[in-house]
């Protein structure tokens, strides 16, 4: 089954790039100017997203699009973060995230899921029906994932972290394991002073750089499967 949808969603997103091109072939045989447009990509999470405790300009969403700017990308970054949102907020606004000019999807949640102890079957029904809405509109998504202390148990952990790589195997997405990531790696004790805000959950504008600096080249990717 994941094969099919897999292949189902690689045929409707490259189909969406080839009638794109076709548009693009015509209007340069009619002698008129192609005018590309920037690449629209809707990052839908909670607070890491959203940019919790800090200025806005020194969020996620402000910074991943300057980094890709930087690289040369013509990308605009949607924030569809909502501090204290779960899988379950995410799935029931994904359908009007999506607007028009989406054309792709950065889905980073599960953090509330498993502060409040969800059970991973709900939190991996509900990302299962976020990438099924992004795959039914042939749109291309990275999803970021977080990791599962062992404090609810070994099954907890277990059915929690093997949710993300499954699902994105099955969507045939991009995936990164662990959107804190580059500041879990190396001296804890340092990184909660340098690049954590005062609650040890959020980063600060520090910890907000180095993230994106990680998660930057695999966007990338994600930009190139929405051309």
């Amino acid at each position: 089954m994941g094969s099919v949808l897999s292949g189902v969603g690689r045929f409707a997103y490259g189909a969406r790039r080839g009638i794109r091109n076709l548009a693009t072939v015509a209007l340069l045989l009619s002698g008129t100017q192609a005018i590309a447009e920037p690449i629209t990509l809707a990052a839908l999470g909670d607070s890491l997203t959203q940019g919790y405790g800090l200025p806005q300009e020194d969020g996620f969403v402000p910074n991943l699009e300057a980094w890709l700017r930087a690289q040369g990308a013509d990308v605009a970054v949607m924030n569809a973060g909502v501090s204290g949102d779960t899988t379950a907020g995410g799935l029931a606004r994904v359908g009007w995230t999506l607007t028009p000019e989406v054309d792709a999807m950065i889905v980073a949640l599960g953090g509330n899921d498993l502060l409040r102890g969800i059970d991973p079957a709900a939190s991996r029904a509900n990302l299962d029906g976020i990438l099924r809405e992004a795959s039914g509109r042939g749109l291309p998504v990275l999803l970021i994932g977080l990791p599962a202390p062992g404090n609810y148990g070994p099954d907890f952990q277990r059915d929690f972290n093997a949710m993300y790589p499954e699902l994105a195997e099955t969507y045939d997405a991009l995936y990164v394991e662990n959107f804190l990531g580059p500041l879990t790696e190396g001296d804890q004790a340092q990184a909660l002073r340098e690049d954590m805000q005062e609650d040890g959950i959020h980063p600060n504008a520090n910890g907000v750089d180095k993230i994106v600096a990680a998660l930057g080249p695999v966007v990338m990717q994600l930009v190139e499967r929405a051309r």
